[in-house]
């Protein structure tokens, strides 16, 4: 195979080749770098002695015995007031890179908010402020942690208190900022953790919203494990001339195509597909089956969840498949479910995602179904669902084509259940900031039936909840990158 670097000569104008070898995507990835954001210029590493006295006491406080690489190479920016994007993977300490310079940069003599940070869930946020209270040892700042899906009060007090510190969900903040519970027009320092996953759990709205209570004066920071683009559209709306700091395995800025499997049992292979696709909600896909008899079954089950979702196989005439292809590519349909015709052909920038509910037969087909994803230089993910049986056909694939093959287990299914949870409560404040003064007040005839129904019978509560996320979560989604087109208003996933 050679690599994806333009037609040649002797090659049709016509010809697109992917490269899926590990190489190949190394260059493909390297060469996208370069048209990202401008490479952050070689600064001396920070070491513990050299942190300013803030930030330094704030280390000493965190028991930690030395900084990480991401804490080496991105405080020195920080600490420069330099706006930078860092790619750093989950647990390399991100989190110490941007909490330890804020005890130099804050002025605890200021009763205002001068660092707002947004996370993608409840959960992170109050991992991030755990950690902020523990480098606060001696109480030199006031912090806040504002979420959503709690009551106000605590939030309230905590912000009119004069924290200067504030860690949150972007839709709850924005709903205190709406509320006048306080003010970034003395913010200093804006930080978004987890972009990409922040972009998943719906938040794009939001945070355009949030937009215009930030100050133009400040300094900006986003983190995030992957940068494909609609992470790269939100730091160019969000940061002025950044510098691109990537930390990530090979110093690489974009992952091109993500390869993953699970083993399942076969008897739950349907469910587990709709684990996976609840937990990854993809904007687009398509799904591969062996057989046509399985695409139809497939099909059936995932029509009969509240899937959006059609079916093309060999059977079907070239008008009706192309039809299909063509409502998948203008964003009205959100999943394909295909035998392996379809992997010839297929040319959809937007898709996201690429699934295989089965290991293909013909090995030469793995490169066919994924390389429907990641077009035109975007990120793309390819999950494989294996049995015991057909596990090892899928890594002598990967070897042959040498493709990383990444092995995952499934999410249990309290994890499934909180991120809906979450998903949800984005949902529904979105919903609640668009009502009327009068609105909110009809509201309340209802409140007392809720608390009771929520004691006595939460399970027609669900019932309500369930027809809502049916409505916003299995609908094709909006791109926020797309200009003038727009879904069927599906939130992105990704509190």
């Amino acid at each position: 195979m050679t690599r994806n670097t333009g037609p040649r000569p002797d090659r049709s104008v016509y010809t697109q080749v992917i490269d899926l070898t590990s190489k190949g995507q190394r260059d493909v990835r390297e060469e996208e770098a370069k048209s990202l954001f401008q490479r952050a210029e070689p600064l001396l590493a920070t070491t513990p002695d050299s942190l300013p006295d803030g930030a330094r006491e704030a280390f000493e406080a965190t028991g930690w015995a030395s900084l990480t690489p991401v804490q080496e190479q991105a405080i020195p920016y920080i600490l420069e007031g330099q706006d930078l994007i860092v790619q750093s993977r989950t647990g390399s300490g991100k989190t110490g890179a941007f909490l330890l310079p804020l005890f130099t940069c804050l002025d605890a003599s200021r009763a205002v908010t001068q660092a707002l940070i947004l996370s993608p869930t409840r959960e992170l946020a109050r991992q991030i402020f755990a950690e902020f209270e523990r480098m606060n040892a001696s109480s030199v700042l006031r912090g806040a942690l504002v979420y959503g899906g709690v009551g106000y009060g605590p939030q309230d007090k905590a912000l009119k208190g004069g924290a200067q510190f504030v860690v949150g969900t972007p839709g709850r903040i924005l709903d205190h900022l709406e509320r006048s519970t306080f003010s970034l027009q003395e913010l200093s320092m804006f930080i978004l953790d987890e972009a990409d996953e922040m972009l998943s759990m719906g938040f794009y709205p939001a945070m355009m919203q949030m937009k215009r209570h930030l100050p133009s004066k400040r300094r900006s920071y986003m983190f995030s494990a992957t940068m494909p683009p609609k992470v790269r559209m939100l730091g160019q709306e969000f940061l002025r001339e950044p510098s691109f700091l990537g930390l990530s395995a090979g110093q690489i800025s974009v992952e091109s195509i993500e390869h993953r499997y699970y083993r399942i049992d076969p008897m739950e292979k349907d469910r587990s597909l709709v684990a996976l696709i609840e937990m990854e909600n993809p904007d687009s896909a398509i799904i591969f089956c062996n057989t046509k008899r399985e695409v139809e079954y497939l099909t059936a089950f995932l029509l009969n969840y509240g899937h959006d979702v059609a079916a093309i196989s060999g059977d079907l005439s070239q008008p009706l498949r192309e039809a299909a292809m063509g409502r998948l590519r203008r964003g009205e349909l959100r999943f394909l479910v295909a035998t392996d015709v379809a992997a010839r052909g297929i040319d959809i920038t937007d898709l996201s995602h690429v699934f295989q509910y089965d290991v293909p037969l013909d090995p030469e087909y793995y490169v066919h179904r994924t390389g429907r994803t990641a077009r035109a230089g975007k990120a793309g993910t390819a999950i494989t669902l294996v049995t015991l049986e057909d596990e090892g056909r899928l890594l002598s694939i990967g070897q042959r084509y040498d493709v990383a093959m990444e092995k995952r287990t499934m999410p249990e299914p309290e994890d499934i259940a909180t991120r809906i949870t979450e998903r949800m409560v984005v949902v529904l404040e979105e919903k609640m900031r668009s009502k009327s003064n009068l609105e909110r007040e009809r509201l309340e005839r209802f409140i007392p039936l809720v608390a009771e129904l929520a004691s006595e019978e939460p399970e027609l509560l669900a019932l309500l909840v369930d027809e809502l996320y049916q409505a916003k979560m299995h609908a094709r989604a909006s791109h926020p990158d797309r200009k003038g087109k727009r879904g069927r208003g599906r939130p992105r996933d990704r509190q």
